[in-house]
């Protein structure tokens, strides 16, 4: 190595790194906003606020929707046009007392009416058997005449029934180390689920029957049924509803429409599921607009009720429908969170089975509307008309609320964001004491936020 010029040996530079290339301002935003994102999503208080904002959102489209829908069949039954809209707000606004009170209950309370409320939907759901009491619709006898226009479904209380029921049962025995066992498993939640199933089926509504089943099958996989239970179950389930379906020229018929184009697909009647496709398709991205539905002029049967779904596609269109589906999967994540970030026992089964309820629901009626299943008969939940199956629903979503204020940091967080009014601090005026300072929130926003809420 030659020498330098002074003698010294030469000096050894570093060699030299190619610079990373620096984030530019646009990525840095990015990443900020993601990161804000991810911590408002992970605060204690967004499974509350998804429950109650969405099912408050889906009630009330469901209302504008239902005015929307039902004016031309009632003006063809002459009544007045808002007649089913003015029923349907009734069952809200009493659907929106049982909320408030579920959503206050305590969670011991909610296991106590868990057997009475069982007790009641059976005692309903055999007195709509008994000739004279019990009223048929569409060919379904399971509706109980209150007198006047006013009818109830018992079958729409059973699924609350099972999911309070079953939740606690479960809870009871995984607190007692009994799960381990298979009999324990199914004794005796399958035979009261099958019981009900059976008092259901009498009626012909195999629409229900479905849901429930789903509900019981969500309970299984949720206490931990072993694979071969679960499949033993599900096939058993599997092989009466296809006797069902094969002795049933009306089911048959339902099957055999699944991705029909004409009304008449041979000697089948399609009617009602392609004219729902013909609604879908004239919406369009932004819809026809509110009230400018076509197919609800006679040509789509149950507009306001099994296909309100279709009328919503076709006057608010793409937008509408996919807003709507946005709602009931901002719903679903929010109870599958309640229930996976639980310790309550009960509160999870509960919480799991009101999701699988609403959840399934959901999809088997928006499925049948789209032409993906066989019509089923069934409502979108909190959605549709109908007061039997908005009240126990409503009662339902009262249930999670209470679930998700009950977990500590929710509890904590909501603490801060309260403020009580009123309370002094010291003496009142004229005592010669400090004056009046009020417990504000702003005040008490320097209170530990082990939440982790803003």
């Amino acid at each position: 190595m030659p020498g330098s010029r002074t003698g010294r040996p030469p000096v050894q530079r570093a060699v030299r790194r190619p610079v990373a290339p620096r984030p530019s301002s646009h990525d840095n935003a990015v990443r900020r906003l993601y990161i804000r994102l991810n911590r408002a999503w992970d605060r204690p208080l967004t499974a509350y606020y998804l429950i109650l904002g969405g099912s408050l959102l889906i009630t009330v489209l469901g209302l504008v929707m239902v005015y929307s829908a039902s004016q031309i069949t009632a003006l063809q039954m002459s009544l007045p046009g808002s007649y089913f809209f003015r029923k349907q707000l009734l069952a809200a606004v009493i659907g929106a007392g049982l909320l408030f009170a579920a959503s206050r209950m305590p969670v011991k309370l909610h296991r106590a009416l868990a057997y009475p409320i069982l007790a009641g939907a059976v005692f309903l759901m055999a007195l709509v058997q008994v000739p004279g009491i019990g009223v048929a619709v569409n060919g379904n006898q399971n509706w109980i005449a209150l007198g006047g226009s006013f009818q109830i479904q018992p079958s729409e209380f059973g699924k609350l029934a099972l999911v309070l029921w079953g939740a606690d049962l479960i809870a009871r025995k995984e607190d007692r180390k009994l799960l381990t066992q298979w009999k324990h498993m199914l004794v005796p939640l399958v035979p009261v689920a099958f019981m009900l199933l059976g008092l259901i089926m009498l009626g012909g509504d195999m629409g229900t029957a479905i849901i429930l089943s789903a509900i019981l099958f969500g309970l299984l996989w949720l206490a931990g049924a072993p694979t071969r239970l679960f499949v033993g179950v599900l096939s058993v389930a599997g092989l009466i509803g296809l006797l069902l379906i094969k002795t049933s020229q009306n089911r048959m018929a339902r099957l055999q429409c699944l991705g029909a184009t004409e009304p008449r697909s041979g000697a089948v009647d399609c009617w009602q599921a392609v004219h729902g496709i013909y609604a879908l398709a004239s919406g369009g991205i932004f819809g026809s607009g509110l009230g400018a539905s076509v197919e609800k002029w006679g040509q789509l049967p149950e507009a306001h009720t099994d296909f309100i779904f279709a009328v919503t596609g076709e006057e608010l269109g793409l937008a509408g429908t996919l807003s709507v589906l946005a709602l009931f999967a901002a719903l679903g994540y929010a109870g599958i969170r309640v229930a996976g970030r639980t310790e309550d026992r009960f509160v999870r089964y509960a919480a799991g089975g009101v999701t699988t309820w609403i959840t399934a629901q959901a999809v088997i009626n928006i499925g049948a509307v789209l032409g993906l299943l066989p019509i089923a008969g069934v409502p979108l939940p909190l959605f549709s008309y109908g007061g039997s199956a908005l009240l126990p629903t409503m009662f339902a979503i009262g249930l999670l609320i209470a679930f998700a204020r009950e977990e500590p940091a929710a509890r904590a967080a909501l603490s801060v964001r309260q403020p009580r009014f009123g309370r002094k601090r010291a003496g009142g005026a004229g005592s010669g004491r400090a004056p009046r300072r009020w417990n504000t929130m702003r005040r008490r926003a320097s209170a530990a936020r082990s939440s982790g809420e803003r």
